[in-house]
């Protein structure tokens, strides 16, 4: 039996596979500290939660327009002009099962097969595989720990080729935390309208900014890159809903209606009572969202000092997301070896950087709690001074 070739290039998720190995070993009583979590560890909000059981009570379980409830379409397209300065309308916005649906969405749309995609590394671990599995090719940019883990307008500009057709920004970032600045995405913004170049902009972790970081969406730079601009969000991060499978984006009219097509063939739709809980998280209050991002900060905070403190290694101090990315370049150690052998002499659960495309790193993850913090990054400590 012969797999399909696009099926046989993909690279399981690390992420998941750390994940999963932590949870096996607490199933056997191990007392593991894991930092590999890419979800909150606070519970759904209350009146989002209320909101789909009220609608599974009423009977609201049946398929619905496969981009999503018109009510929830429009009330993303007024968040998108309120807080983003986009004017996408309802019709250019599709619902979908996750912003990871989302960006293959978006990529399946607009790439093919001898297209290539800019990938600033280190990258989430799933946009070089989305790429490959359109047949495109993922053209990886490294950067640099001196600048922010951030991609400049002439590593943009060195990285492309006539073959170039899309480039993905992620701000604030997974796995670095970087926030790129409204400054940078302009330059990058006139880099990609030069060339015509497609942005496929992941701003899920939007509302996660520490010590006044201004999130930006880089469509609202101007008309030019608005029109090469599908901005990609969710509520998995901001409202912690991970499970429940619920992620938009806004778009050109004309790819909108691709992806609308695509989505009807492929997932039919989203969630329908998802969908419900989406709304309530939009139009309800925002309190519980502020107060996980007071938590996050003060866990970042100790987490980025309590890592300066300790002998070669070295990170620069995220201002998004939930995630610190650690050098190790220093110790010796391939980022998979160093990671394999912290789980299982210290009980201490890291995701390798390669997985991100930077071998010389690991991410750490502070969405979980303080005693996990203290407890893991004791022992992370303990461990590198025996190296």
């Amino acid at each position: 039996m012969e797999l399909a070739s696009r099926a046989k290039i993909l690279s399981p998720s690390l992420t998941l596979s750390i994940d999963s190995k932590a949870k096996a070993m607490k199933a056997e009583g191990i007392d593991v500290c894991g930092f590999g979590a890419g979800e909150p560890d606070f519970d759904t909000p209350d009146h989002i939660k209320a909101a789909a059981m009220a609608s599974l009570d009423a009977g609201f379980t049946k398929y619905t327009p496969s981009s999503g409830i018109p009510e929830l379409r429009q009330a993303i397209a007024e968040k998108f002009s309120t807080e983003n300065k986009l004017d996408y309308k309802s019709h250019q916005v599709i619902v979908s099962n996750g912003a990871k649906h989302s960006c293959y969405n978006a990529i399946l749309a607009t790439c093919e097969p001898g297209d290539e995609i800019i990938i600033p590394a280190p990258y989430w671990l799933s946009y070089p595989e989305m790429a490959r599995l359109v047949g495109a090719e993922p053209v990886i940019v490294q950067t640099s720990e001196e600048n922010g883990w951030k991609m400049t307008p002439a590593e943009f500009e060195n990285a492309m080729t006539p073959r170039t057709k899309m480039v993905i920004i992620n701000s604030p970032g997974n796995p670095t935390g970087s926030v790129y600045t409204r400054e940078e995405l302009a330059a990058l913004a006139e880099v990609a309208a030069e060339e015509e170049i497609f942005i496929l902009s992941d701003e899920i972790y939007e509302k996660l900014t520490y010590d006044g970081a201004e999130h930006v969406s880089i469509g609202s730079i101007s008309p030019e890159a608005f029109n090469l601009t599908i901005t990609v969000n969710g509520f998995s991060k901001a409202y912690s809903m991970t499970g429940w499978r619920l992620g938009y984006l806004g778009a050109p009219e004309a790819i909108a209606k691709a992806i609308d097509s695509i989505q009807s063939h492929s997932t039919s739709n989203p969630c329908s009572f998802s969908q419900k809980g989406g709304l309530a998280a939009l139009k309800g209050d925002q309190q519980a969202v502020n107060d996980m991002r007071a938590e996050f900060d003060m866990r970042r905070h100790y987490m980025f000092d309590r890592l300066a403190q300790i002998p070669n290694i070295s990170a620069v101090k995220p201002l998004g997301a939930f995630y610190v990315l650690v050098n190790i370049s220093k110790l010796s150690l391939t980022s998979q070896n160093f990671a394999d052998r912290l789980l299982s002499k210290a009980n201490v659960a890291v995701v390798p950087g390669v997985a991100f495309g930077d071998d010389r790193t690991l991410r750490f993850s502070y969405a979980t709690s303080m005693d996990v913090i203290k407890k893991g990054l004791d022992r992370f400590e303990e461990f590198c001074r025996t190296l």
